[in-house]
């Protein structure tokens, strides 16, 4: 009995994961294609785009240094693309068993931005950056850290668990 609930709770977990997974890339797609806010319902005549690497990072943070409002562009941008992408490499392995290889998680985060960047690139909605394919992957990166963490501090407790329950026999 208390074996069937464990297997209804964990089936549960999988499903409310995976339900949170995709809800965060319908938002991310949303919000980084289509999003008014950030200017993307307006469609340049150019294409937009960056291949030198750190070339932006290095703009926003000299910003950063003669004003405030360059100083939330600069935590917007660079700490803004991290953040985005922290619950894409948290969900990624808990939602697929297959995929708990931190260099797969890299790798496919990596993937993720790239198909992302290009878009916005395609649809002129935005522009093609090199830093931000660096920074999402950065941000997929340490949600993977969060989720080794946190399965960690799971799988310990759920041991204890098991530990007083034999204990008590």
């Amino acid at each position: 009995m208390e074996k069937a609930l464990k297997n209804n709770n964990h089936k549960r977990l999988i499903i409310v994961s995976r339900l949170l997974f995709l809800a965060y890339l319908i938002f991310t797609l949303y919000f980084l294609l289509f999003a008014e806010s950030f200017g993307r319902a307006q469609i340049r005549k150019d294409y937009s785009y960056n291949l030198v690497f750190l070339k932006e990072i290095k703009r926003y943070l000299r910003w950063a240094e003669y004003s405030d409002t360059g100083f939330k562009m600069m935590i917007l941008n660079i700490w803004g693309n991290i953040i985005c992408f922290i619950p894409f490499g948290f969900f990624l392995p808990l939602t697929l068993k297959k995929i708990r290889n931190g260099m797969v998680v890299t790798i496919i985060t990596f993937a993720f931005s790239l198909i992302i960047e290009t878009f916005q690139l395609v649809l002129k909605v935005g522009s093609f950056d090199v830093d931000d394919l660096f920074l999402n992957t950065v941000g997929g990166i340490a949600g993977y850290i969060v989720y080794i963490i946190t399965r960690k501090i799971f799988l310990e407790k759920r041991k204890k668990h098991e530990c007083k329950k034999i204990c008590k026999k």
